[in-house]
């Protein structure tokens, strides 16, 4: 049962802004989604005054380094999240496309047609920029969406849903499209996650503990990652040079997000030569190394590694690092200990990029090139509205085709069985 009655009103306003949203033309859409970005621009400095006050009482809190960089609205990402949305405005509209179509022997014509999912919950922590990455997505793919951020971004994600909202009704936005829970409280969270028949699908974003907390609450739908332990493997014809330059930017560029690399795996027959390699640039910025025992006789300021580290995710300068045989074992070690989001194989090897590719049970596998790409963004996606490390319906980063479903549209002249 229900006990928040606010939490109920909005699942019902939602079903009703999504019925309104279904019927939008895609130049509608994006006359709105213009309205949104141009509001967000005269409200800047409102924004970022709200932020740095999440900021200050975050760092009073004692939130980590990391989870103050999520939260921080800079320039660049404020820029950033308002070329999102034009981003967005180029993307072809995915809804009404014609997936497929076909004429049975009786003269049936069936389309298999991609509509709006209906209403999307995003439950999510920390970064003020989802609001606008999920409000922006899921308007343009036709859904409404209730927003329900984290307490440390309150003030931010007030201000980024109250301009997008009001930006976006100047220009015929249905009331009531783009909803952002006000309250904090936890209990909130089941209530909305349980809105069986309103809410269609849960999308949790942030740390393991939340994401944990949903899944096991809800009773609609729920796409998910835990979290992102991700791999490079150094195979034995890597391209060593490149192969410190690769695992220095998916380590150190922005050590605090789910696509940053956890553990390297390291072809014996370079572990001599390349261990060093990697370890002076990365100790030369404070990444602390914990390796197995043939890594320690290589980089004698390296750490023990336990067990446990293997599957940790740790989302700071922490690397850890072992050496293998082959990329069979490699592969398997990944398919153990690895979260299913993103790995990556550095090789000259054809054959080695092949059976890696094929092997490595994850949503997004590399060959040469940084596990930081796994963006929706940097895959020319527009913003994305997460990332799947689940398989039914979406993997990998989240666009406006992961949004939608579909359903049948079947043209008779008077057929009958």
């Amino acid at each position: 049962m229900i006990k928040n009655k606010d939490i109920l009103e909005m699942g019902e306003r939602a079903v009703k802004a999504s019925r309104e949203l279904a019927l939008l033309s895609s130049r509608k859409k994006n006359s709105i989604l213009e309205g949104m970005a141009d509001e967000l621009e005269a409200r800047k400095i409102e924004i970022q005054t709200a932020n740095r006050k999440d900021l200050e009482e975050g760092a009073r809190e004692g939130l980590s380094k990391a989870m103050l960089d999520r939260l921080s609205l800079t320039d660049e990402r404020f820029d950033s999240m308002v070329k999102g949305i034009h981003d967005v405005i180029a993307l072809k509209d995915p809804v009404g496309d014609v997936l497929s179509s076909w004429v049975r022997p009786n003269g049936l014509e069936i389309r298999k047609v991609r509509v709006p999912i209906g209403v999307i919950a995003i439950i999510y922590e920390s970064r003020p920029n989802v609001t606008v990455d999920a409000a922006v997505l899921c308007f343009k793919s036709s859904n409404a969406t209730i927003l329900r951020g984290g307490k440390e971004a309150v003030h931010s994600n007030r201000a980024l849903a109250l301009a997008i909202q009001e930006g976006g009704e100047k220009k015929g936005l249905p009331k009531n499209a783009v909803q952002l829970v006000q309250t904090t409280n936890r209990a909130a969270v089941k209530d909305l996650v349980q809105l069986d028949n309103m809410v269609d699908l849960v999308i949790p974003r942030g740390g393991e503990s939340l994401i944990r907390a949903v899944s096991e609450q809800a009773t609609v739908p729920v796409i998910k990652h835990y979290k992102g332990v991700c791999h490079i493997f150094v195979d034995k014809t890597a391209d060593l040079v490149r192969a410190v330059e690769i695992i220095d930017n998916a380590k150190t560029q922005r050590p605090g997000v789910c696509n940053s690399v956890e553990t390297v795996l390291v072809h014996k027959s370079v572990a001599e030569e390349f261990l060093p390699m990697m370890a002076n640039r990365l100790i030369a910025k404070n990444v602390v190394i914990r390796g197995d025992e043939t890594t320690r006789q290589h980089i004698p300021e390296a750490e023990p590694a336990s067990e446990a580290d293997w599957g940790e995710e740790y989302l700071d300068l922490i690397l850890s690092v072992k050496v293998v045989d082959s990329v069979d074992e490699a592969t398997a070690h990944i398919n153990t200990y690895g979260s299913r989001h993103s790995d990556a194989i550095l090789s000259e090897s054809d054959s080695a990029q092949k059976k890696f590719l094929q092997e490595v049970d994850s949503s997004t596998v590399y060959v040469n090139a940084s596990t930081r790409f796994t963006d929706g963004n940097a895959f020319g996606l527009g913003a994305e509205i997460g990332i799947s490390t689940d398989k039914l319906h979406a993997r990998g980063p989240m666009g406006l085709d992961e949004l939608t479903t579909y359903k049948y549209h079947v043209l008779g002249t008077g057929q009958v069985r």
